[in-house]
């Protein structure tokens, strides 16, 4: 059989006709994503003659397991998905592939139009993420996570909408965040709250409000134990709690409570008109502009005190090479392809999939309707996004480590202080743990 395949490729060059060099590309992607993906392979084909992709796909929820059995194969795919989060240990032990020697100049593709910030995620200097001139995945998507207010709320109540540039400090959120926390049936329960905010994702950016963060500067300290950030957690459980002390005022309760979450999760009431405000990423925009019955708009997330410290966590995640790749040019441009795609970028940005990545379709996007002020994402890109503090770390066991009791907290059995001490040590033995195998990486 293999002398017939060799027999048949001889009689084909022979012939006059190129045998196909394959590139594997293996992602995860919604079918919408796939339809537009199959149309990008398409023209890299047609200008990459000769080069034939195999393109695999799987669910979200199956990829890392997959990738992760082909890591230790040492059989990863030409290209695929890397987080930032990951970019350090695939790096250190030499399994992707420098892409910035291969970029700068692909036909039909604009490597300088994609945004810095989202290139920069990718950048590793062998010391700090974010540093040097080596680029080890290029942008699939760059996620910020803004806030939303129900405007209609805002209008029927008579309060004062808020700036969509400046954000509101601590005090005046609570103030605002408490006018719209009412009992609206008459039944002696609140069911109208000024927020509902689920701990993983939306703590952190309070953290960042009030000056403080998970880790210290050299990130090889976990940082929980400062006052700022222990404010930051007391204030996030007495949203709930109640008991919210600023400038001589105590506020009431101004989420759901425990109970009332679990009989109808915070997205829930959030997409019913019964929260103020709710996180909204650009992932979530198609489904709200198709069910949300009231009109909503985008805002910074609000701040202890400094109005310059606000800021978003980004996500997303990028394509990379396997430095073991047959066809490592190739490869590289076709992940600058994937990411830099004009037609492609007009695709997910038309059907509001995730912000473009190219620069010079910002006013596409921005115009494009609902929410107004969609500017928002474009300043967390541009300016507030900051990365996961797991991102500068080689592992994220100590950061998920943080989650584990913290309902102890939000239910009022723990102070934030008596919690912060009691886990810091337990953070601090597994992030010892990963700078350790940081150091044998780099042996």
């Amino acid at each position: 059989m293999k002398k017939t395949l060799a027999a048949l490729a001889a009689a084909l060059v022979f012939a006059g006709v190129a045998v196909a060099d394959e590139i594997t590309l293996m992602i995860f992607a919604q079918p919408q994503e796939k339809a537009i993906l199959d149309q990008v392979i398409n023209r890299f084909e047609k200008t990459h003659s000769g080069t034939k992709v195999n393109f695999i796909t799987s669910t979200q929820a199956e990829y890392s397991q997959k990738l992760q059995a082909q890591l230790a194969a040492n059989q990863l795919p030409d290209v695929f998905y890397l987080g930032p989060e990951s970019v350090r240990m695939y790096v250190d032990n030499g399994k992707v592939l420098d892409l910035s020697k291969y970029v700068k100049d692909v036909q039909g593709v604009d490597f300088n139009d994609l945004y810095e910030g989202a290139v920069d995620c990718y950048r590793y200097d062998g010391k700090i993420l974010g540093k040097g001139k080596a680029i080890w995945a290029l942008p699939k998507d760059f996620g910020p996570f803004a806030l939303a207010y129900n405007k209609t709320m805002f209008e029927k109540e008579g309060v004062p909408l808020p700036d969509k540039d400046v954000p509101y400090t601590w005090k005046e959120w609570m103030d605002v965040n408490e006018k719209f926390t009412k009992d609206v049936n008459g039944d002696g329960q609140d069911d109208q709250f000024g927020t509902g905010l689920n701990v993983r994702w939306s703590f952190i950016q309070f953290v960042w409000g009030n000056g403080a963060d998970f880790l210290d500067a050299t990130k090889t300290k976990v940082d929980i134990t400062n006052p700022k950030f222990v404010e930051a957690l007391q204030f996030f459980a007495d949203m709930t709690l109640g008991g919210t002390k600023i400038g001589g005022k105590t506020y009431k309760p101004v989420t759901p409570s425990a109970s009332q979450a679990q009989s109808l999760d915070t997205y829930q009431r959030w997409l019913k008109g019964e929260l103020a405000f709710f996180p909204a990423g650009p992932w979530d925009l198609s489904a709200f502009n198709k069910t949300l019955e009231f009109e909503y708009d985008l805002i910074p997330w609000p701040v202890h005190t400094n109005k310059k410290l606000t800021g978003t966590w980004r996500g997303g995640v990028g394509y990379a090479v396997a430095a073991n790749s047959k066809n490592p040019k190739a490869a590289a441009e076709l992940a600058l392809y994937l990411s830099a795609d004009k037609e492609a970028n007009e695709m997910y940005c038309d059907q509001d999939l995730q912000v473009p990545n190219l620069k010079s379709m910002a006013d596409r996007y921005v115009a494009k309707g609902k929410p107004a002020n969609r500017q928002e994402y474009l300043n967390i890109i541009a300016k507030t996004g900051r990365a996961w503090p797991q991102d500068f770390t080689y592992t994220s066991d100590w950061f998920e480590e943080f989650f584990i009791g913290i309902q102890k907290v939000l239910d009022g059995k723990m102070t934030a202080k008596e919690y912060c001490e009691l886990e810091q040590p337990k953070m601090q033995k597994k992030l010892d743990k990963g700078l350790a195998r940081e150091r044998k990486a780099k042996k």
